[in-house]
């Protein structure tokens, strides 16, 4: 079991390749929707999905997995063709988010706890027959004048850890994501506050997994840069970005985990883009860094699309090129000439 946990590990962090997040839940689908005046409805849905995952050149050249919802991995095609065996064709591992949200949690701080847990053994064997060979669990951390709190941070952390284990339980890689989010309320805290919070949270989610008993080489972190809040006045360079980001991860991410997989975390395409090239232009790390982006790979493309079967092509176009930027950007080779050139 270790050593084929390790092998899907090791396939989805394949060099100058990525996860597509598409994992969207219906009311964040939605609001995505209401921004180009579309409905949502599924049929919209189906069609959305169905431009990505058809799009060949993305697909093939540069991304690894996709993370899709229950509805999406049981979904078919307009053809009648699953999801699953489109992206069976182009190689690519299907993944399942596997978390019910994220709730708030009792107190002053305005924190949330994810839940998901009940039943969640029983869901991992069904999506395991269904052909998933990775699963996503998102914890969400706030920062505040009071929080994080060590107790939000610790349930959190606890929760991660049940959950991965279940998943490898069930012959399923869990990808780890404690996201500690920028966009919150404040949202003005500092980068090196940032630093600080993410430090704590990977120590004790780290702490959890090994009391979990979880094989930390059957396993992928997904988790946020190092950024000041999304409110707040400091700028930091791209660089400055790129080594707290990756001083962080070296002190608390032990070197067994095969890979780090990047959420974008509410970053402009080229800013999620342009940090990764640089941490992977930043020798010594004991572990790969890729991207396992949403947002930061689908925005043109949704625009492009704009809910018209017809526009298909130029979609698939403007995914291709996202695709292929943070392909570069995975080995340390994107720029921004490259990317405007394109």
């Amino acid at each position: 079991m270790t050593k084929s946990l390790n092998a899907i590990a090791q396939k989805l962090m394949t060099p100058g390749m990525g996860i597509l997040a598409a994992d969207e839940s219906e009311g964040t689908i939605g609001k995505r929707f209401d921004k180009i005046g579309l409905p949502n409805v599924l049929e919209l849905r189906r069609d959305y999905r169905e431009m990505l995952f058809g799009a060949s050149e993305a697909m093939t050249k540069y991304i690894s997995g996709v993370i899709l919802t229950e509805e999406t991995l049981k979904q078919e095609a307009a053809s009648g063709t699953p999801f699953r065996a489109i992206l069976a064709d182009a190689d690519v591992i299907p993944g399942i988010k596997v978390d019910r949200g994220a709730f708030p949690m009792p107190g002053e701080g305005n924190e949330k706890i994810t839940e998901g847990l009940d039943g969640l053994r029983q869901r991992l064997t069904h999506y395991a027959e269904l052909g998933a060979g990775f699963a996503k669990w998102r914890a969400v951390i706030t920062i505040n004048d009071i929080a994080p709190t060590r107790n939000n941070i610790r349930a959190n952390a606890h929760a991660l850890a049940r959950y991965a284990m279940l998943c490898q339980e069930a012959g399923i890689v869990p990808i780890v994501e404690p996201e500690v989010v920028g966009d919150g309320e404040p949202g003005n805290h500092s980068l090196e506050r940032c630093a600080q919070v993410t430090g704590d949270v990977l120590e004790n989610v780290f702490k959890e997994l090994r009391l979990a008993g979880v094989d930390l080489a059957g396993m992928l972190l997904k988790p946020n840069m190092i950024l000041p809040g999304i409110n707040s006045r400091e700028r930091p360079s791209v660089e400055e970005v790129a080594r707290r980001t990756v001083e962080v991860l070296k002190e608390h991410v032990p070197a067994a985990v095969p890979g780090i997989a990047f959420l974008s975390g509410g970053q402009t395409d080229e800013e999620a883009t342009a940090h990764l090239s640089a941490m992977n232009r930043i020798g010594g790390k004991p572990w790969p860094m890729t991207f396992s982006y949403g947002r930061a790979l689908q925005n043109v493309a949704l625009r492009t699309w704009a809910g018209r079967r017809e526009n298909f092509p130029a979609a698939r176009q403007a995914f291709a090129h996202r695709a292929h930027m943070n392909s570069l950007a995975a080995t340390g080779e994107w720029s921004n000439d490259l990317d405007r050139a394109a």
